[in-house]
């Protein structure tokens, strides 16, 4: 459980920062992410360190129960297969770019991205 509380820290304080950021300067993030989506460098290192992670996450805490715990599990496995995918498809990203430029899904995904930022920080910092 100690694994699972120390993940759900990290992932809080990733999605929260990120997702108030998204909120505050969609405009800087939809910059930002267009940058990323053009130049290659990015899917690689981006595939790369997806991999890390989600292999990370995969060996230490990969535990189908039916708590909040799976929650890690499954986030670890999409890092996992996005990394795959930006690897092994390097043009898998450019179907994703007319998605990126549209200013509703910024709106919709900074409140959701916060929601699973409080929903780890609860889990993470409050309940242990």
């Amino acid at each position: 459980m100690e694994t699972s509380i120390l993940i759900a820290k990290i992932i809080s304080v990733i999605y929260l920062s990120f997702g108030i950021g998204l909120l505050l300067y969609s405009d800087f993030y939809k910059t930002a992410i267009q940058k990323m989506l053009d130049d290659s460098i990015f899917s690689i290192l981006g595939g790369i360190l997806a991999i890390i992670i989600g292999f990370v996450i995969i060996q230490n805490h990969n535990f189908w129960v039916n708590n909040w715990t799976v929650l890690i599990t499954i986030i670890g496995w999409i890092a996992l297969i996005k990394g795959i995918l930006l690897l092994a498809f390097p043009k898998f990203t450019t179907g994703f770019k007319p998605l990126f430029q549209s200013d509703k899904l910024y709106k919709f995904l900074a409140p959701l991205i916060i929601v699973f930022g409080l929903v780890f920080a609860y889990f993470g910092f409050y309940i242990f």
